[in-house]
């Protein structure tokens, strides 16, 4: 059985899952997890290879093929070097394609998080038959992972589709370190972030959202407990999710104007607040796009669900088989 594997590792948490090499969507058969050694890169390489080893060993009819690895950048993808990314600060320069490929001697690839979940959805989820396809996170940070032409698109070095540096105002909350930026207003960071800042209004003017009932409660202000609020009928809630879906809105039409995609998957805080996002977010899109290129592009949820990082990692290995194997003129 060809099996391969997926890396997803996050600031806190990796996952190590194990698949079957398939046509369709791969078939799941172990997953290990584990905090991440944010400190000890030498040592989380150690464990990843000690798991997959042991899982080999305990089962002799597997037969690696692959190991895709997906991370948040910045990296090299093409060296297979991360380099130092924001929950990740001292894992700079640190290669993880060298002590794999040596412990295996299979394929070995490294992608950001947003190109990989951008594969995992083009090629098994909502985008699956797309040629070109941008996939947004939205979920800590607001990444993009580009699908060109049938190709992932990673551009120069390997750092296209950071759509969060965007600005998008010339003030707001922070993102990606500027004010004002695509992921300043769309992220789970960023709408805490606006939180806090009109809840510090509100409080001023001695009107206090569900969300924050004093000043002592705006450091535990969340994206997740403003649509609390919103959903108990918070109306400084509701604003803030308006202003998200505004900006999203924004957002999108520079996209649709800039890559005329035939399809737009966004993940995470909009796959679960699509309602109430969609409200602000098509009357700009509607507003600021380009009509034709608009009405060819489809706005939709990611469809992976809670399990979209081990696809995406797996997807991530499938796409190191079929480019070594090609790059070989060989048949898989």
């Amino acid at each position: 059985m060809q099996v391969v594997v997926g890396i997803d590792i996050g600031g806190t948490k990796c996952a190590v899952s194990f698949a079957k090499y398939g046509e369709d969507k791969p078939e799941f058969l172990d997953k290990v997890r584990m905090a991440t050694k944010t400190e000890d890169f030498d040592g989380a390489i150690s464990d990843f290879i000690s798991i997959i080893r042991e899982r080999l060993i305990a089962h002799p009819d597997w037969k690696l093929c692959s190991i895709g690895i997906s991370c948040g950048g910045p990296l090299d993808a093409r060296r297979g070097l991360i380099l130092a990314p924001p929950n990740l600060p001292k894992w700079d320069r640190a290669d993880v394609f060298t002590p794999l490929n040596r412990a295996f001697g299979v394929p070995v690839m490294l992608q950001n998080d947003a190109d990989a979940c951008a594969l995992a959805e083009w090629s098994m989820g909502a985008g699956k038959g797309c040629r070109n396809m941008i996939f947004l996170t939205f979920g800590t940070g607001m990444g993009a992972g580009l699908i060109l032409n049938n190709e992932l698109y990673s551009g120069t070095n390997s750092l296209a589709g950071e759509v969060g540096h965007i600005r998008l105002a010339e003030d707001g909350p922070v993102g990606y370190g500027k004010g004002g930026s695509f992921e300043g207003f769309c992220s789970g960071g960023g709408i805490a972030d606006l939180g806090r800042m009109r809840a510090r209004e509100a409080l001023a003017a001695g009107n206090p959202p569900l969300f924050c009932r004093d000043e002592t409660e705006l450091c535990r202000i969340t994206a997740k407990s403003i649509a609390e609020a919103m959903e108990q009928g918070d109306a400084l809630a509701g604003e803030i999710f308006d202003t998200v879906g505004e900006y999203l809105g924004r957002g999108l039409s520079v996209l649709i104007d800039i890559l005329n995609p035939e399809l737009i998957v966004i993940g995470s805080i909009y796959a679960r607040q699509k309602e109430t996002l969609d409200r602000k977010m098509t009357e700009y899109v509607k507003k600021e796009a380009l009509a034709t290129s608009r009405r060819s592009c489809r706005i939709v949820p990611a469809s992976l669900g809670e399990q979209i990082g081990d696809y995406a990692a797996v997807s991530v290995g499938i796409k190191a088989y079929r480019d070594f194997y090609q790059e070989k003129g060989e048949e898989e």
